[in-house]
């Protein structure tokens, strides 16, 4: 499986969140949206500037600001669609 940081995932491209390496409230925030270890992510869409960027979070859609998705690690599915989740 391969981990990568979020802001570095392509347009449709799936994973699972590894880690959130922030604390405070930043950190907090980015839990309250849901966004924890474990949860299944696809990348839908980046503003023209690639900021921010449109993540399907658990048949939502949530925007997140390239800053904040730097702090977040993802394993990649693989072809055949299967990631590794941690609960």
């Amino acid at each position: 499986m391969t981990r990568i940081n979020l802001r570095r995932m392509a347009r449709n491209q799936s994973g699972v969140i590894v880690a959130i390496k922030v604390a405070g409230e930043l950190g907090q925030r980015i839990r309250e949206m849901g966004l924890v270890p474990g949860t299944r992510i696809t990348v839908q869409g980046r503003a023209p500037l690639n900021d921010p960027v449109a993540l399907r979070v658990m048949g939502g859609v949530l925007t997140l600001r390239n800053n904040e998705a730097d702090y977040i690690d993802v394993e990649l599915e693989t072809a055949d669609g299967a990631a590794r989740e941690r609960m």
